[in-house]
């Protein structure tokens, strides 16, 4: 096998591999978020229950309005599952990266200003209980550079592909 050949296929499963940590997360995520929070099982009234908790984490940020807080809070966990979803089944790759890239972007940054702003609060990423701090920007930061990575990896797979593909002219 050339090197190149070689190179590619390691940037495949690099690029898959990325992909599906970037689903897990997403769907850990969402999952923390929805799932009851006590011993209670499955329910309409428990996830409920749990979406108005994570909107109390949403408004502990004091970035929304009040009338925007409910909203954000009960919306952002199924967004987050169909995003796992998407990432997970590859269907235009490039695009569920770049809405990932630019959802944890905006994830990360709040976190930034909240964090600079010496707000102590939890951050809500993954459910109750995480404090907001240098370990939550730590991997956060790590979530976006991932996610970038696997943007960038998409587009170019995506672009050579296009380029194997087009017919070549004689010129």
């Amino acid at each position: 096998m050339p090197a190149n050949e070689a190179r590619g296929s390691l940037g495949r499963i690099l690029l898959i591999l990325g992909q599906l940590i970037l689903a897990a997360i997403f769907l850990v995520a969402a999952y923390a978020k929805l799932k009851p929070q006590a011993a209670v099982p499955w329910s309409a009234a428990s996830v409920k229950t749990s979406l108005s908790l994570f909107a109390m984490q949403v408004d502990s940020y004091q970035l929304l309005p009040p009338q925007l807080v409910s909203p954000v809070a009960h919306l952002l966990p199924p967004f987050e599952l169909f995003l796992g979803l998407w990432l997970l089944s590859g269907v235009f790759l490039p695009y569920s990266a770049l809405v990932t890239t630019l959802l944890i972007g905006a994830f990360f940054a709040t976190q930034v200003r909240t964090y600079r702003a010496g707000l102590e609060i939890n951050c809500g990423c993954f459910g109750p209980g995480e404090r907001l701090g240098p370990k939550t920007l730590l991997h956060d930061g790590a979530f976006l550079a991932l996610a970038l990575a696997v943007t960038i990896g998409a587009f170019m797979l995506r672009r050579k592909r296009h380029e194997e593909s087009a017919p070549q002219r004689d010129d």
